[in-house]
């Protein structure tokens, strides 16, 4: 499964009401570190197929930005079952990732 870029408008049914882990990458396209952590995350997508990974651009999608109180980027927003149960700031390997879902 490959990276699904995740709006307002699909949010709640891509990450909220997903069944399973979710990660939820927070990201800028300005944003250096996260156009390092891009490549990270398509290889985890296509490793972990029982995971999904969700792309939310912060300057086009700014209300969810807010209501998930992101304000450093890149920021990974973990989710199980649609309830959040942890997250990450900053670039990170695949292995830390690997380890924060609990793969």
């Amino acid at each position: 499964m490959s990276v699904i870029k995740v709006t307002a408008d699909n949010f709640e049914d891509e990450v909220v009401k997903s069944n399973g882990t979710v990660v939820a990458d927070f990201n800028a396209d300005w944003c250096g570190p996260c156009r390092m952590l891009a490549p990270v995350l398509e290889d985890f997508a296509e490793e972990h197929k029982n995971v999904k990974v969700v792309s939310i651009n912060i300057d086009e999608e700014d209300e969810l930005a807010e209501e998930y109180d992101v304000s450093s980027i890149p920021c990974l927003v973990f989710f199980k079952d649609g309830v959040e149960f942890d997250r990450s700031v900053g670039f990170r390997q695949k292995e830390d990732i690997e380890e924060l879902v609990g793969e």
